[in-house]
């Protein structure tokens, strides 16, 4: 028997606040959380896109030491986040701890900054510098490594996944926590992602020619998604996690409900492992509404992936189109924060949930004028009060790995 599940708890540490008040704020009064590229690191001199979603304001941590020693940069993001959840959730740590919660986390690449420190070492370092190695630098530097770090800091006991499929990471991790769940392997899943600031994503993409170079001096007004005058992505930085749990679970320690995920969808376009592909984008968000057991005109509103790069908005507004036709709202929230990578589909859903709650739809930041060629869809171009019953969080990745997300207001009975 297939179980409903819930979100009883959400954090996200975002470019545009770490709080639900700082991010509400950002997202009505259309606040970016863009900045200029720091240009403390050798890389950026060759680095052509000089912005990047950056959490510029200071994050408390009071983690003791035990705990400290096997993070990087990124597992600290991943645990702070994971911390405010499991408080916010009311769980006692008998069932934290009791192999009733598992964890579902990734990052896109571990912690590359401290990856880099390893490889000075091996390739330029002295021997006596190579003795310094030792396995905690490992620890902090593996893919699995926010995983891990939650599992040991709270106990947790439960099943681990770690996807790292770079901007589907979260959104995956969310849709495979909604899955153990809904099929009885696990009662509650704590599902996220994290990324940390780092400038060799920049690079990579730099080097593809799809980053944002136009407004280097004006970081504010890049990426904008579905706009005539988008350049490319902005690279970002970021954490989000939220906890799901089984709904009578939920309910019978009376947990504040915050919304029902009640569809997920996950595909490969089989081929090219960059270029978007129309056809892959299309059928996982069928396959979304498919196993939500809804009509596509029961969605009110899109968060669609929206990365601000040339061809990957277009495709993305054909996919929608001929899903949706012009029925829900489509919203970019890139447009706030640049791309978040790993865990731009957790906090995008976390960003839907606080829309949910205050009843508001933003618009998306930074589209002026619609690329005529994304304009068959229906744009969020200003900001409008209005119930969200159901929302679609839809992310695509590099590997051709697309993902479609789909929550329900609690307050809405289907």
């Amino acid at each position: 028997m297939e179980r409903r599940v819930v979100i009883t708890a959400c954090s996200a540490i975002t470019p545009i606040g770490h709080s639900k008040k700082d991010i509400v704020n950002s997202l009505v009064n259309g606040i970016s959380g863009v900045k200029p590229l720091r240009k403390d690191d050798l890389l950026t001199r060759y680095i052509h896109s000089g912005v990047f979603g950056t959490v510029d304001y200071p994050v408390e941590y009071d983690f003791k030491r035990q705990h400290r020693k096997t993070m990087g940069p990124v597992a600290y993001y991943a645990c702070q986040v994971a911390k405010e959840v499991l408080e916010a959730s009311g769980l006692d740590h008998e069932f934290v701890t009791s192999g009733r919660l598992g964890v579902a986390f990734g990052s896109t690449h571990g912690s590359p900054s401290v990856q880099r420190d390893i490889y000075k070492i091996f390739f330029g370092g002295s021997s006596s510098q190579y003795e310094n190695i030792g396995a905690v630098e490992y620890l902090k530097s593996m893919v699995h490594t926010t995983a891990v770090n939650i599992t040991k800091m709270f106990g947790i006991t439960g099943r681990v996944i770690s996807s790292s499929t770079a901007c589907t990471t979260s959104s995956q991790s969310i849709g495979f926590g909604y899955e153990s769940i809904k099929f009885g392997m696990q009662d509650a899943m704590l599902c996220g992602g994290a990324d940390e600031y780092d400038t060799t994503t920049v690079a990579v993409f730099d080097n593809l020619l799809a980053c944002s170079t136009a407004f280097n001096e004006t970081p504010h007004l890049t990426p904008r998604p579905f706009d005539s005058r988008r350049d490319g992505l902005v690279v970002g930085e970021g954490a989000a996690a939220v906890l799901l749990e089984e709904y009578e679970h939920a309910l019978k320690r009376g947990a504040n409900i915050l919304a029902e995920v009640i569809g997920f969808a996950c595909t490969n376009n089989g081929g090219d492992l960059i270029l978007p592909n129309l056809n892959g984008v299309t059928q996982t968000l069928e396959l979304g509404i498919e196993n939500a057991g809804i009509s596509p005109d029961q969605v009110d509103l899109v968060s669609a992936h929206a990365t601000g790069t040339k061809m990957g908005d277009i495709i993305e507004a054909q996919a929608i189109h001929k899903v949706y036709g012009n029925g829900p709202r489509v919203v970019g929230l890139k447009g706030y924060m640049g791309h978040t990578m790993g865990t731009c589909g957790a906090i995008e859903t976390i960003l839907c949930l606080y829309m949910m709650e205050e009843g508001f739809m933003a618009p998306t930041l930074n589209l002026e004028v619609v690329d005529e060629r994304c304009a068959m869809i229906r744009h969020s171009l200003n900001l409008q009060e209005g119930d969200i019953r159901i929302a679609a969080i839809q992310n695509f990745a590099f590997g051709g790995v697309n993902t479609c997300l789909i929550i329900k207001n609690p307050a809405e009975e289907i």
